[in-house]
Order: structure tokens, then sequence, then C-alpha cells
């Protein structure tokens, strides 16, 4: 079912028979990913006094789940700049478009002094290739499908240079997706400065006219290896929460 997209002037050709999802479900099982020193999503079955919303126990016509879980430590998902900044902004009223240029890169991060491992502005600069794109996907090496059920807390996972979000910002990306638990080094006492880059936020109190109220991040995807670096079109879909973020579903279609 191939299609042509137009996308800022340039005509694509994509068959949507043929999406790669690089989402992570949600499931409340142990093989959920977990980041941010959270517990195991739930969903259970909605019990009002002796009835049970599920099928399979006989009293309901209808399997009727909660579900209690947090977009940010539970898998993937896509924030806006309301995720740093003391005034509300909403994932759903900032992300208006939904399909995108972008571009795929393959990243092992550099250890450096402190132990720590960092993709770099170098490794970013060396990847990088002009074409318009709005966005880029970072998938990092090694590139285990272990990713898909990690648990992150305390691990001290890799992490983006602040340099290097803001390169980003400045060649016109406005959606960065990483197959890490964040940007930012898991524990660095609140100075997120690679988000503070990437969304140009120079106070949280106070954000500045400038700041990229319509970029977003993803974060928590898996890319599978059987997909090349290179350019594909992508969509990212949300639900319709009025949240800093939403789980997401980012799909990317290969371009031919």
């Amino acid at each position: 079912m191939k299609a042509t997209l137009s996308i800022s002037d340039h005509n694509y050709t994509v068959d949507f028979s043929q999406p790669i999802d690089i989402s992570i479900p949600l499931s409340n099982t142990e093989k959920n990913p977990i980041a941010w020193y959270l517990d195991t999503p739930i969903i259970e079955p909605v019990r009002m006094g002796d009835w049970i919303g599920k099928v399979s126990e006989g009293q309901s016509s209808t399997n009727f789940n909660n579900i209690a879980f947090n977009p940010h430590g539970h898998g993937t998902h896509t924030e806006c700049l309301g995720h740093i900044t003391r005034n509300f902004y909403s994932i759903n009223d900032t992300l208006k478009t939904f399909v995108f240029l972008a571009q795929v890169v393959t990243i092992q991060p550099e250890k450096i002094s402190n132990g720590d491992a960092v993709i770099t502005l170098g490794q970013i600069r060396q990847l990088w290739q002009e074409k318009g794109q709005q966005a880029i996907v970072i998938r990092t090496l090694p590139n285990e499908e272990v990713k898909k059920h990690s648990k992150y807390s305390h691990t001290n996972p890799p992490y983006l240079a602040a340099e290097a979000a803001t390169f980003l910002r400045e060649q016109g990306i406005k959606h960065l997706l990483i197959d890490l638990p964040s940007v930012d080094k898991e524990k660095d006492e609140g100075k997120l400065l690679a988000h503070k880059a990437f969304w140009k936020v120079d106070d949280v109190d106070q954000v500045n006219a400038d700041a990229q109220f319509d970029a977003t991040i993803t974060e928590m995807i898996y890319v599978p290896t059987t997909v090349k670096d290179d350019f594909y079109i992508l969509n990212i879909q949300i639900a319709s929460f009025v949240n800093d973020a939403s789980p997401s579903k980012p799909i990317l279609y290969q371009i031919f």
C-alpha cells in the first residue's frame, strides 16, 4: 500500500503496510522495562463488591480494567518542555503535527573520566547528514533486546551531552528520540542539561519566549538491529493525555 507524502515541499514514497514499530509495549509483568525507582505497572479488573470486570471470571460481559502507570518510567513516552517547567504545558497541546522526516543513527556512547557513558557532540556531528530532517532517532550500542525489559534504576545509563542536544536544536531538530530512559544522566542533581539545551529553556520558572515549545523528546524506544541507519518517515502517535508526557507509539516507514 504505497503512498506519496509531501513534507516541507519534498515528496516521499512509503509503504504503509510495512510499519516499523519502535515503541516498547507496556504490560503488568516483570518483562516491562522500569526506570526512576518505580514498581511494575498495574493492570487489573475493576472490582465493585463481588463483581469483577473480567469475562473469564464469569460475572462480566466485558473486560474492564484499571491501569496505573507512569509514562516516564514504564515505557516509550513522548514529552514536551512542560516536563521541566514550573508552569504547566501539555504534550496534547504542544504536539500538533505527527509525521516527519527522520534520520536514524547508531552510536556507541563514549566512556568518560568519571565512568559515565555519553553520546558526544563529536559523535553526532560525524553521523549528521543535512536533508532538512525534523527528527532524529538515536540507537545506542550494544543493542540487545534486553533493552525492552531493562530495570534502569540505580544503573547510571548512558546519556546525551548537552552540547549535542544544542547542536541538534540548532540544526532544526524538533523531535529527539532515544532508546535510553532519559537524555540526561540518571543522578545529576536536577540539572537536566540536555533537556534544557534541546528545549532552549534557560529558566524553568520563567520560560523564555524563544524556547522550543513545539519540540518533543521521546525516550525508551527500541530500534531493531535489522533497521539500517538511514532516513525514514516517522509517525509519532500519542494518547490525548493532558499531561507533560504521554505513552507513545513512534512508527518508522522506509522511504522508496
